[in-house]
């Protein structure tokens, strides 16, 4: 399980996030590529920034599920939102799972972008991760 904290030395986080993480010996990182508010047939979760940031929890689940981990091993966390305009569904949805994920509050570290655009225009979330899978992360 990573080791999070925030060194005294810098700020308290400004948001729900630990400013550093590192991960126990004999494990593998593994780099999850951003995932979308797309249900597993492809089609969009919803038109709104709630539901697709929703989906891509669930679907960041799903690869934790498939090396057998937990949210407890994600180290850290980049996401990409569209617009300001919806960085109040996002950190909705974000708030609603990080209380089911990390009931104690100890969060991997997390950093948010505002951008232009994603890869297609009817998206609004997109988050990457890093795993700490313990041992070999061939799954």
């Amino acid at each position: 399980m990573p080791k999070r904290w925030n060194p005294v030395g810098v700020p308290a986080p400004i948001g729900n996030y630990s400013h550093v993480a590192t991960v126990p010996e004999n494990t593998t990182l593994v780099f999850v590529s951003g995932q979308v508010g797309n249900l597993r047939d492809g089609s969009l979760a919803g038109p709104d920034a709630l539901s697709q940031t929703r989906q891509v929890f669930a679907n960041l689940w799903s690869v934790l599920d498939e090396f057998g981990a937990t949210p407890d091993d994600v180290v850290k966390l980049l996401t990409f939102v569209s617009s300001t305009e919806h960085l109040p569904g996002f950190f909705a949805a974000r708030d609603e799972v990080f209380a089911e994920w990390y009931p104690d509050g100890d969060v991997p570290a997390h950093s948010l972008a505002v951008v232009a655009a994603l890869a297609t225009p009817e998206l609004t979330v997109e988050v990457e991760a890093v795993i700490a899978v313990r041992g070999d992360a061939r799954a």
